[in-house]
């Protein structure tokens, strides 16, 4: 069975929601926090930027986004500097949706779908002929509404070095779709290790990289840049990512079509069964979480500087978080019977 989120310190130690695999308890998110980011977020989706249409708001309820923020970032220490990063996530949802899945998203075309909406976030510098018609663009759907809202709101408490950081990893994410959407388009199933490198830029790591900027303070650029701490943060969206691929396993399964994640693609590269192929890719989630650990405590040790350590600090308490949102949100998610 998934346990819930239990009310214990994110330093616990690590127990199991089914056998082997590898979190942290969290405890129970700030439930005011929790309704108040969760009203906020709705007025915002519904008057400001017409995010869905009415017979999505189910969808966008179910997501329980309000609590999944609160207990990726604890320490905020306002609501609006968590709605930084709740914008952003439904922003980043929305594109996903509209644009790659559910809700009249294909691979055809992708490209220049996510280029336009990429413009949102890191704005286009051209001639005064041409400046309106591309302002205008980004009203012209949800997820260029969504971005384009949620990136003026993080531009007024971000500095331009984090706001730099953030376009950057989209940019990643971005790229991530696009391998996704040729291989699909190909029908072409990656070898596990080229999945997992398809993994690593379609992936959560736009959102523990801004766990400063959401936690009202900054990492220093020539601290965040050092290839050590970005190791830190690629393990982290990686091990973030495989956590979504075992929650979304079930849902996936019963989709139409076929939908590439890590047990899907063992199972065909490795010649596993169903259920083999979903125990090797919990091991994977482990060694990625495992190797994350090692690697922070590495970190914080040779850099023992007060920014640093609440960086990483962060980052582990977002990859606990997301996993309790996975475990708890059984309206989207469920673990299939595998042992």
């Amino acid at each position: 069975p998934i346990s819930s989120c239990q009310r214990s310190s994110p330093a616990e130690a690590s127990a199991s929601s089914g056998p082997g695999l590898y979190f942290h308890p969290v405890p129970e998110p700030d439930p005011a926090r929790v309704a108040e980011v969760s009203r906020r977020i709705k007025d915002w989706a519904v008057d400001e930027v017409d995010l869905y249409p009415d017979d999505w708001e189910g969808e966008f309820d179910g997501f329980s986004v309000g609590r999944y923020m609160v207990a990726c970032h604890p320490d905020a220490p306002t609501v609006e500097h968590l709605m930084l990063a709740t914008r952003l996530m439904v922003a980043e949802n929305a594109v996903d949706d509209c644009y790659c899945e559910d809700h009249g998203g294909s691979p055809i075309g992708l490209g220049g779908r996510l280029l336009m909406a990429h413009t949102a976030l890191d704005p286009l510098h051209t001639t005064k002929e041409y400046q309106p018609e591309w302002a205008r663009s980004l009203h012209s759907d949800a997820p260029r509404r969504a971005y384009r809202s949620a990136m003026e709101y993080f531009l007024q408490l971000a500095s331009p070095s984090q706001a730099d950081r953030f376009r950057h990893d989209m940019a990643r994410l971005h790229m991530g779709y696009l391998a996704e959407a040729a291989w699909a388009q190909t029908d072409h199933v990656p070898e596990v290790w080229e999945y997992l490198a398809m993994r690593q830029f379609n992936n959560f790591r736009p959102c523990p990289t801004i766990t400063d900027a959401v936690g009202g303070y900054e990492l220093p650029a020539d601290l965040h840049a050092p290839a050590a701490m970005q190791r830190v943060i690629a393990l982290a969206g990686n091990a973030t990512t495989i956590v979504n691929d075992l929650y979304s396993y079930t849902k996936e399964q019963a989709s139409p079509g076929r939908h590439l994640n890590l047990p899907v693609v063992i199972a065909e590269r490795e010649g596993m069964s169903e259920q083999e192929a979903y125990l090797k890719a919990v091991e994977v989630h482990n060694d990625l979480m495992h190797e994350f650990e090692a690697e922070s405590a590495a970190l914080a040790a040779a850099c023992p500087v007060p920014s640093v350590l609440r960086f990483l600090r962060g980052v582990a308490v977002w990859v606990d978080g997301n996993h309790c949102w996975h475990q708890t949100n059984t309206y989207r998610y469920s673990l299939p019977d595998f042992w």
